[in-house]
């Protein structure tokens, strides 16, 4: 393959025979490497190789200035900010730092741009006043201020560009603007070296005046990567290449070195169209999987964002990769142990609980769940979280979480308890986590001791930023700037960049050719970029001043795109199908220009295969020793609650009276329906308790409703242990367990004015024993019933529900539905009860009733099993024969379960 960077080696060696005095300068550090290799594999004779280095480090040396960090940048700048503000007008570091990174976004292009800085801020504060034209109204504060900002601007940027060269340091935009201050003596200091400009494109206004300096002095040659096209006036791709030809005064009588003529007869290109980003990469994969060598491959990523989402898709058969983008710091799992670090530390000053050394629970389990943590003593961590649930508090000290271990665990775990000591200043905070990192070392290995180190190097940065500078006072402000270099950092991959498959970003294909390319997100908004300006100046006044807008930007990527595709053999441009909420991301006009130009253009959309497969119940067969445990439980006692939960769901009673399964323990910040529901059966059974065998009076009733607050926060202990009542939604729901008894006692009250009302047990135990026909062994049947009463002389069989049960939940005609529908599983468990306080009985000929008293429907008062065909009968007596035609039908159930030719079978249609 004839590739840009060959044919210029080819031309230098044919033209030049002293390869010592000469320079290439490229557009990237990896052009670097690429064009020192070329150079190797072509010099004729043994030679010391010519200089080669990128244009950010050959301006450096022009400027005699050093690129300073960004983080570095901003504090400097802080420190010119303080200087020209008094304190009472002075914004926080944290807020300064939100518009001051737009700020030097925009004095690095008024610097490369060669702009008139007093004359563009000028101009700004001008337009900015014209906006807030106040006619004969007197201007606000916050207007004044804001007006007096972009007055300020200029003073600020000549400031800090002063002090920054006084160091010896820039930003890129100030070391273009020196370089060219320094240009005369640096083409005075090197008439006998040759500088080679290697696969330019878009030109700063000061690398544009040192091109042409340096051409007009004949120390240099520019290689421009160009075809024919280029110079059509409609192909955006050649905006810059076009001015520079026809307005530079070099080529008014020198050529334009080159403009190629490239054939693309045997280019295959193909579009394919996906639907979302992961099925682009996994595309990408299966595509990948089909190649026999990736050498001369490379596979552009136009959103680098799905750099992490690429890795984990490419075939095992991509042994050697080259990636030239970074991994960002904040994808990398190290970052979630100081995220939950950190907020641990901000929400316990948000909850106000530093003077009792506090943390939120949530915020102590996702620390003590932390992967990294847990390579210390995961079998500890995991004790205090299974104590921490249990004992349901809501915000917890070290203190604390120390009860919960012995003396001798303490000091195992001594690290993580200096974790909840939070230093009072902030630097101590980051030797903190310096020191967390230091011990974390000897606990890993492989690419997480690498993590760690770029950890510690990011925590080192902000130590020595803070020591000098002082800027970071505060908790919040440190966080800040830890998430602003993770977001900026990234962890270089290593690999060799002359081999195997090349990843990379778009523009590090600068230069660069391929014979086979992979983009993906050829998307709208991607490539190319969208119209985002991330500056203080309107469109207008940059293009009165000839600064890059977004048009600019979009010429930028046509011509990278362009370039990348016109000596590429196998060309696949992927891109997403899937428009956003607000139809923005349509396939970019790149590929509909491709489409005009190219009738043979090879077009698909592709989508996942979809497997159709029949629905499989999930089914567990019965084996001996299944059906011993059943056994075990039968014979032990089952209850209504069990029974339900088999028909609701099979696979549910197999996990919980089988294998013995339980939910896991979570604390409960917010009080629960069913802590609720065992605080309201407590509290009226310790009411109704001193009642018992007693005719209830007005009396008692009133002296119940004195009880009912102390009753309340008794059993809200018993059963919320260290649970906070006294604010929030727990004081809500605690407001409305004392309205569910209030109302309750009152319709109690009600009840007894023409009633005689009698209580014969409260959370009475009921066991029976039966034997069923087929069952080789008796059935025991158990259950407590909330209540059982007298009301003129009928027996009331009563469960307490806190949740809304109704009237039709317990109109039952036909038993046989009982087993097969939840929805009856409530009639289901009063009539049982019935079946087992019946059994008990030596008087058989009774009125016995029962049902349900739902406190989310107490206007209904007490529904009860109704036995009427009618739609609006009423048949409410509970029957021997009624409840023998219920135990018919509630065997076969019992047959059913253990039947051991019947699975346990899973629902598939669950009500809830």
């Amino acid at each position: 393959m004839n590739t840009f960077i060959s044919n210029v080696v080819n031309e230098v060696i044919k033209n030049h025979e002293n390869y010592a005095n000469l320079v290439f300068v490229l557009p990237s550090q990896r052009a670097c490497i690429f064009l020192k290799e070329e150079l190797i594999a072509k010099l004729p004779k043994s030679s010391f190789l010519p200089k080669i280095i990128s244009i950010e480090n050959y301006i450096q040396e022009l400027a005699d200035l050093n690129l300073i960090d960004n983080t570095q940048l901003l504090f400097e700048f802080y420190d010119v900010y303080k200087e020209f503000f008094p304190k009472e007008n002075r914004e926080s570091f944290e807020a300064f730092s939100q518009w001051a990174t737009i700020a030097l976004h925009d004095f690095n292009e008024i610097d490369s741009y060669l702009v008139n800085s007093n004359a563009i801020f000028s101009s700004l504060k001008d337009i900015k006043q014209l906006d807030k034209w106040f006619q004969n109204q007197k201007p606000s504060q916050l207007a004044i201020n804001y007006l007096n900002f972009f007055g300020s601007l200029d003073v600020l940027y000549n400031a800090l560009s002063e002090k920054l060269k006084s160091n010896k340091y820039g930003y890129q935009g100030l070391i273009y603007k020196e370089a060219t201050n320094n240009l005369e003596f640096y083409i005075q200091t090197n008439l006998n070296k040759h500088i080679f400009y290697v696969g330019f494109n878009a030109l700063n206004k000061a690398e544009e005046y040192i091109f042409q300096e340096m051409l007009n002095n004949n120390i240099a040659t520019v290689y421009w990567d160009a075809n024919e096209t280029f110079f059509h006036k409609s192909n955006e791709a050649g905006v810059f290449l076009r001015k520079y030809k026809n307005e530079w005064n070099y080529y008014k009588s020198n050529p334009f070195l080159w403009t190629q003529t490239i054939e693309k007869n045997n280019q295959k290109t193909h579009i394919i169209g996906a639907p979302k980003n992961i099925t682009q990469i996994k595309y990408v994969g299966e595509l990948l999987s089909k190649f026999d060598n990736f050498n001369k491959t490379a596979l552009v990523l136009a959103d680098e964002n799905l750099l992490t989402l690429t890795l984990n898709s490419l075939p095992n058969k991509v042994k050697n990769i080259n990636i030239t983008m970074g991994y960002p710091l904040n994808d990398i799992p190290l970052a979630n142990l100081f995220e939950k670090l950190f907020k641990l530390y901000l929400n316990q000053q948000k909850f106000n609980k530093e003077s009792e050394e506090q943390f939120y629970y949530k915020d102590v389990l996702n620390l003590l769940n932390d992967p990294f943590l847990n390579k210390f003593e995961d079998e500890l961590l995991q004790v205090l979280i299974e104590k921490i649930k249990n004992e349901n508090s809501i915000f917890l000290s070290a203190n604390a979480l120390k009860k919960y271990i012995s003396t001798e665990e303490q000091d195992k775990l001594q690290l993580l308890f200096s974790l909840f000591i939070i230093p009072t200043n902030v630097n101590l905070i980051i030797e903190q986590c310096i020191y967390l990192i230091n011990k974390l070392k000897t606990f890993v290995e492989g690419v997480e001791k690498e993590y760690l180190y770029r950890f510690y190097a990011v925590f080192q940065q902000l130590k020595t930023l803070n020591l000098k500078y002082q800027h970071i006072s505060d908790l919040k402000t440190l966080i800040h700037f830890f998430n602003q270099l993770l977001k900026n950092e990234k962890l270089s991959f290593q690999g060799e960049p002359l081999q195997g498959l090349q990843l990379m970003g778009m523009l590090e294909t600068r230069v660069l050719d391929f014979e086979t390319v992979i983009i993906t997100s050829v998307n709208e908004g991607i490539l190319p970029a969208g119209k985002n300006e991330f500056s203080f100046m309107p469109f207008d006044v940059k293009k009165h001043f000839k600064l890059p807008t977004y048009q600019e930007k979009d010429a930028i990527f046509s011509y990278h795109f362009q370039r990348l595709l016109q000596r590429a053999k196998n060309v696949y441009l992927i891109y997403n199908t899937e428009t956003d909420g607000y139809g923005a991301g349509e396939k970019s006009r790149f590929l509909t220009k491709l489409e005009i130009q190219n009738p043979n253009i090879i077009k698909s959309i592709i989508s996942p295969k979809i497997q159709s497969s029949k629905e499989v119940f999930f089914q567990l067969e019965k084996t001996p020793e299944v059906l011993q445990k059943l056994k075990e439980v039968f014979s032990k006692g089952i209850s209504p609650s069990a029974l339900a939960t088999y028909i609701y769901n099979p696979i549910s009673f197999y996990e919980q009276k089988i294998l013995g399964i339980k939910e896991q323990d979570e604390v409960e910040e917010t009080i629960a329906m069913n802590t609720m529901g065992s605080v309201i059966h407590d509290v009226l059974e310790a009411l109704y308790k001193p009642y018992i065998n007693v005719f209830l009076t007005k009396e008692h009733i009133v002296n119940m409703e004195k009880q009912t607050n102390g009753l309340l926060g008794k059993f809200f202990q018993k059963h919320y242990l260290n649970g906070n009542i006294q604010t929030g939604k727990n004081k809500l729901i605690f407001e409305v367990c004392k309205n569910h008894i209030q109302r309750f006692l009152k319709q109690e009250l009600q009840l007894l004015k023409n009633h005689q009302l009698k209580i014969k047990a409260l959370e009475e135990s009921l066991t029976t024993e039966l034997i069923v026909e087929g069952i080789n062994f008796p059935i025991k049947i158990k259950g407590i019933v909330d209540r059982i009463d007298e009301l003129d002389g009928v027996i009331r069989i009563i469960d307490y529900k806190t949740g809304k049960v109704e009237a039709k939940n317990l109109k039952l005609t036909n038993f046989s539905v009982i087993a097969e529908d939840y929805k009856y599983t409530k009639a289901l468990q009063v009539m049982l009860y019935s079946y087992m306080y019946s059994k008990n009985l030596t008087n058989k000929n009774i009125n016995l009733q029962s049902g349900i008293i739902s406190f989310k429907n107490l206007n209904s008062g007490f529904l009860k099993m109704n036995f009427s065909e009618n739609s609006r009968g009423k048949d409410y007596e509970v029957t021997l024969e009624r409840i023998n035609e219920f135990m018919v039908e509630l065997n076969q159930l019992f047959i059913e379960i253990l039947n051991p030719e019947i699975p346990f079978t899973e629902n598939k249609n669950l009500p809830f």
